[in-house]
């Protein structure tokens, strides 16, 4: 288990146990440890959320109801701070209207008293997996939007037009130069943003939402 004075590195998936029951977290660390994974524990939504960062890698399995600060006080702390660690919510039974509401709030899932324990690696599986996801994706939409930064303002503007379907005429037509002009832009912006096609270069700016 992570030892909290210490802290973690927050680059590195880490599973993040909040639940004020010691003898459920004490068990929840015994399982998630064994099955090879890094494991913080902590007894209250305001001890996580002290310990909380931005860049946190991993997932988040928070108990509903908890003294001082609830489960759900914290996640919908965490959505206001931004949060990207996928939360599954440990509920007991009269909880569960409470979990649902997460749910369509942007919570992976929630899980009843008393669990199985496959149910609950199996969820923490999929947040772990769709955690990666998520990093990969916004690793990759940085990386074009740094690329974007080093293109011209004119190298810019051609890209714009490409993105609107403009053929090179069209876009020398617009911008008020030469074809040939156009080509040697075109080109410029094709190896800055390291596009290897016409096709693999809108791909790339919509995938980043930069289009």
């Amino acid at each position: 288990m992570v030892d909290l004075q210490s802290g973690h590195a927050s680059n590195v998936q880490c599973v993040h146990l909040v639940d004020d029951d010691e003898a459920l977290r004490d068990s929840l660390v015994w399982l998630t440890e064994s099955q090879g994974f890094k494991v913080a524990a902590y007894d209250s939504a305001e001890a996580f959320l002290g310990a909380w960062s931005p860049d946190m890698a991993g997932c988040l399995v928070l108990d509903v109801r908890m003294p001082g600060m609830s489960g759900l006080e914290l996640y919908e702390r965490l959505t206001q701070l931004h949060s990207a660690l996928p939360v599954i919510f440990i509920t007991g039974h009269g909880d569960v209207p409470m979990a649902v509401s997460a749910l369509k709030k942007g919570a992976v899932d929630f899980i009843e008293k008393p669990f199985n324990d496959k149910d609950m690696l199996r969820l923490i599986e999929t947040c772990l997996s769709l955690d990666h996801e998520q990093r990969e994706k916004r690793s990759h939409t940085a990386e074009i939007r740094r690329q974007l930064g080093q293109l011209t303002q004119r190298e810019r503007e051609v890209l714009d037009l490409i993105i609107a379907g403009k053929l090179n005429k069209q876009i020398a037509d617009v911008l008020s130069i030469s074809i040939k002009t156009v080509e040697v832009h075109r080109a410029r912006v094709m190896e800055k943003m390291g596009a290897r096609t016409l096709a693999d270069l809108v791909q790339r700016v919509l995938s980043a939402g930069a289009g």
